[in-house]
This record gives structure tokens, sequence and C-alpha cells, in this order.
């Protein structure tokens, strides 16, 4: 599977041997072509299935080492590169520019994903673990997945924009006004992939920092892209759309949520917001983590992953009191 999936000395195969796992790729409803691949746990009987949704910008080669914890608990784990991210096709010609015409296009893509893989494909039951914008997605398609996922995880889910010197309605405004005058296709927000780690926002564990920075500096295929004033403009409408009572209360999937303490990129108290709305979902808070929890130092890292092996059914629920002794 090298010409699908990519690996450097640092960031090595989830499956060393080879034989367990698949890749490919699988049409969309709208005709994309979309990179997944699902990889097998060694266990002789598989306790169900981890549907693995990433954020934006994101690809799967930055999950192995997640996909490894996650492999060792007995459950599979599914996954998949959003449309125009990673090694699914992209939107445009400059691959730069991360862009998407509706929002709800990642929701039609999560809903074929698991028709056309997870469910001819993997075993049952199905759990969903998403993050940032994955999250968002989950989310907004949580209310049509009740009879296909029996539990969800949503990790520093991105539901407010935080840092923003117009604020979010400020974005919101002025990205409609460019996506109807034609400019939609503009890049508002340069990301700096070769920061120094110093400046970046998103984990304390330079290890990681820098491995994941490594594995686009070697497939430059999966570059990652800066968000155009559409991409903005949906996700903040589909933002409005998710956190309102009704949408909540709509969704019947039991739902954890964990919430990056010193997360920079979504204010905390937004969601401990949603938490007071949201039914069937709890909140739970690691404390000063950065906003991308599965990338973090084992500090913050390790009571994420107790938290959800807590809370999926099947998984191994070593440390659950610890997990859930984080709560705040």
């Amino acid at each position: 599977m090298q010409d699908i999936l990519y690996q450097t000395p640092n960031n090595p195969f989830p499956d060393p041997t080879g034989n367990r796992h698949v890749a490919g790729h699988f049409r969309t409803r709208d005709g994309k072509s979309l990179r997944y691949a699902l990889f097998k746990s060694d266990a002789p009987r598989a306790k169900g299935t981890i549907v693995l949704a990433h954020g934006r910008n994101e690809c799967i080669e930055k999950y192995y080492e997640t996909i490894s914890d996650l492999l060792k608990t007995g459950l599979w784990v599914a996954t998949f590169d959003w449309r125009g991210q990673g090694g699914s096709e992209r939107l445009l010609p400059n691959h730069s520019a991360g862009y998407v015409e509706r929002f709800v296009d990642y929701e039609h893509d999560l809903e074929d994903f698991l028709t056309q893989v997870v469910l001819p494909d993997a075993r049952l039951p199905f759990f969903l673990v998403a993050h940032s914008a994955g999250a968002l997605v989950a989310l907004a398609a949580a209310p049509r997945l009740t009879t296909r996922i029996e539990r969800m995880v949503l990790c520093a889910p991105f539901i407010a924009l935080g840092g923003q010197r117009l604020g979010q309605r400020g974005v919101r405004l002025l990205t409609n006004v460019m996506s109807r005058v034609g400019l939609k296709r503009m890049i508002v927000a340069r990301n700096r992939h070769n920061q120094p780690f110093e400046d970046n926002r998103l984990t304390h564990d330079e290890r990681r920092f820098r491995r994941n920075q490594a594995i686009f500096g070697s497939a430059p295929l999966l570059s990652p892209s800066s968000p155009t004033a559409r991409w903005i403009s949906e996700a903040l409408g589909r933002i409005d759309v998710v956190r309102h009572q009704d949408h909540l209360a709509a969704i019947q999937i039991p739902t954890l949520v964990l919430a990056a303490g010193g997360d920079q990129i979504v204010p905390l108290r937004a969601i401990e917001k949603l938490g007071t709305l949201f039914r069937a979902g709890r909140v739970i808070t690691i404390d000063q983590a950065r906003h991308e929890l599965f990338q973090e130092s084992d500090i913050y890292r390790e009571p994420t992953l107790a938290a959800i092996k807590a809370f999926l059914p099947g998984a191994d629920a070593e440390g659950e009191q610890n997990a859930l002794s984080i709560s705040s």
C-alpha cells in the first residue's frame, strides 16, 4: 500500500506487517475520489470499529500513532481524507487553497464512507471519533447517524472561532460578502506550515510537531492548504446550526466532548456552553492542553486516550477512574 499511504522514519505504519490493513479510494455521490484506510487489530475477535474523522488540513499519516494506540484496544480503525485535502481529490487547481462549495458535502462524504467502506468491510458496533472540523461535521450529521453510530467522541470540536480581531460575526460577514461577489476562492487566512515550534498554537510536544511537519516534506502530495473565504463562510454557517438547541436535541447518540483547556483555536467557553445544551453529551476538559489533543505531549494525550477508552464499550477500560477525574 506504499503507493497509497506514506511513512517516514519517525512515523511508521500502524501495521508493520502490512497484512492487517487495506487502503484505496472510494467515490462520493458527486463523483469525488477520496482516499481511505481500514486498519485491523490483531485481537482474535474484533470488538468493533472506530471511524476516525480528521480535522481541516490533516491526513491519514498524521494519525498513525493514534491509530496504533486505538488498535491496542481490540477495535479496528477506519479513516479517510476529506475532499480537498490529504490524498483525496483536490477541489481547486491551486492546491494551497482550502475550499469547499457546501459544508454539507463533508457530511455526505462521511455518510458515503460509512455506506461504501465501513458497513460492508468493518466490524460492528461502530464508534465515531472526530477532531476539530471533523467533529463539526460529525455534530452536523449526527441526527442522521443514530442507527449507524453507537457512540461518538468529539475532540476540540470546531464550534467557534477564537483569536480573531474582527470577532466571529465580523469574519462571517466578511467571508459571506466575499463569497457572494466572486471572491469565494480567495485565501483569507494564510497557514504557516513551516512555522517555528515556538510560535505554534496546536501542541506542547515538539517531537510530534516536527514529525508532522516531516510528513508533508516527504510527501508533497499531502501538503496542507489555507482556508478560502468560501470555506470559512460555510463552516461558520454550519457552526450556527449545530450550536442551536433544536439541533442538539435531535442528536440521540451518546457523546463525549473533550475540550482542550488551553485551546487558542476554539474558545473553551463555547464548548462549555454547548455542554449545557447537549442532552446526549457531556464535556470533559483536559486542563491546559492545546487544540490538537492527539498530537499533544503525553501529559495531555494520555488522559485523552484514557477518556476515550473508558467511554467506548469494548475498549480497554484501564484507567477509567483517571479519565473521569479530569472533568472540570
